[in-house]
């Protein structure tokens, strides 16, 4: 089989070289041309070398190309893969920070609260420029696999503007489910789940162990037992507790969409778990991000040296992008979650919402099951986000100022901690700081600016409730033993 594939944004370097060796992996798919492309040359030549390196140790006759310019790569593909970070390290730096000065505490900030809704006005102009390019230059039909956060706003626009078919990826429904099954005592392949709602608020609402359905008694207790998910997942299980279903989401994520366990300062590290980032650590996306872009620059020729592996030796993993290709282009029947439009697919959440839930996969194309009904607590506060990202993607469609203050004054946890005041002054000094990746806001950035030079509203120089500091390369290294 021969057909292209592009990937937009492939300086993300780990993530592409994933995606590239799991569709290598696929036997029908060695023909296959890819087609990287990024804004950074300096990445994306670093990407370049690594999948050529794959390729030419596997005697592939793979076709690999790289480019800045988006449209050639674009040109004539048939998947078009979005993993882009607009704004870069410098911007995301700014959705934690500024938020900070008006005490709102984010672990992650790339979905909703403060940050992911900047994220997302930062993105959505950028990704309709992509589906642009996919309707004018791509392959008819082409489909648009987005892997980019904040994952709904942008799968939102480019479905209901862009005029491209987007299937919207995440990997949190697997992760979660490594876990239930560990905690169970089963193998992967011995447990069945329906997992369903928005993307990084995903329940699972019926769980099978070898057949047997578990009920949530049975889960408080196996997670609660666990030695290592018993103090990493707390707001998880406190909210397994009384929603009664688990969520998808780490708990560092889960504790920022919800308005309760990051108001109060003095709280928050009962709810949290500083083992790892993930766990709750403000910024703590922003800090491991920071060091793996050092790390990478100053042991790439390690990196290249570890892809002169055989691809025997690479496990293909759970990502979704390999296994919905070869269903779609072989037939094999893959069963996966999706982000789509959900028109009536989850029957107690809006139609126009992008929604996170079970489907199959297979020539015909994309098949999701429909008229799941969410526990009512799971619908409630999936809603609440749903209305933060159908005003943030208006916002980010029309730079209207009001709108996207609207939209971060009904964030959960941004309500939970600021008044309308403060939630002003705040988008305020968002906006003028990332005045650069917002093109739409051009013209009320200087009004902005000058009520930010007035304003009385009091900020506070906060590092937040639990923040760690960048680590360097050398220190990396040794807590790596050497190895990654």
């Amino acid at each position: 089989m021969s057909f292209k594939v592009a990937i937009i944004g492939a300086g993300s370097v780990g993530f592409t070289k994933t995606l590239i060796s799991d569709l290598l992996k696929v036997p029908e798919f060695v023909d296959v041309e890819f087609a990287l492309t990024d804004l950074n040359e300096h990445n994306l030549d670093m990407i370049r070398q690594i999948i050529e390196k794959i390729v030419s140790v596997n005697n592939l006759p793979t076709k690999v190309t790289a480019t800045t310019d988006r449209r050639e790569a674009i040109s004539g593909a048939r998947y078009i893969m979005s993993c882009v970070r607009v704004g870069g390290l410098e911007a995301f730096s700014s959705d934690i920070s500024v938020p900070l000065k008006y005490g709102v505490d984010q672990c992650v900030g790339d979905t909703i609260c403060a940050g992911g809704i900047l994220y997302g006005q930062r993105n959505i102009p950028v990704i309709l420029d992509f589906c642009k390019d996919i309707r004018e230059v791509a392959e008819p039909g082409a489909k648009f696999l987005n892997y980019a956060n904040p994952m709904a706003m942008n799968t939102w626009a480019a479905n209901a503007y862009g005029g491209v078919e987007t299937i919207g990826l995440c990997h949190g429904v697997q992760h979660g489910a490594d876990q239930i099954a560990k905690v169970l005592g089963v193998e992967n392949d011995e447990l069945d789940y329906v997992c369903s709602g928005i993307n990084h608020q995903t329940w699972y609402i019926d769980i099978r162990a070898k057949g047997r359905k578990i009920e949530k008694d049975e889960l408080v207790a196996a997670f609660e037992k666990h030695p290592v998910y018993s103090q990493q997942e707390k707001v998880r299980i406190d909210v397994l507790k009384r929603f009664g279903v688990y969520s998808t989401e780490s708990n560092g994520h889960l504790s920022e969409y919800l308005p309760w366990y990051r108001k109060r300062p003095e709280e928050i590290g009962n709810w949290i778990d500083m083992s790892d980032w993930i766990h709750g650590e403000t910024g703590g996306y922003l800090r491991y991000s920071t060091e793996r872009r050092n790390w990478f620059e100053t042991d790439f020729p390690k990196f290249l040296d570890q892809a002169g592996k055989p691809l025997s030796e690479h496990k293909r993993t759970s990502e979704h992008a390999s296994h919905i290709i070869e269903a779609l282009e072989t037939g094999r029947v893959y069963r996966g979650h999706f982000n789509v439009r959900n028109n009536g697919i989850i029957r107690n959440l809006p139609s126009d919402a992008i929604i996170e839930s079970t489907g199959f996969v297979d020539r015909f194309g994309l098949n999701m099951v429909e008229g799941i009904e969410l526990p009512m607590a799971c619908a409630a506060t999936c809603s609440v986000s749903v209305s933060v990202q159908r005003m943030s993607v208006e916002a980010a469609m029309t730079g209207d100022l009001d709108m996207l203050k609207l939209a971060v004054l009904h964030d959960p946890l941004v309500g939970a901690i600021c008044t309308p005041d403060e939630v002003w002054a705040m988008v305020d000094e968002m906006v003028v700081t990332q005045a650069k990746w917002l093109p739409q806001y051009a013209d009320a950035i200087p009004a902005a600016k000058e009520r930010m030079e007035k304003s009385t509203v009091k900020t506070r120089d906060w590092e937040g409730a639990a923040r760690k500091r960048v680590r360097g390369v050398e220190e990396l290294r040794e807590m790596a033993g050497g190895h990654h």
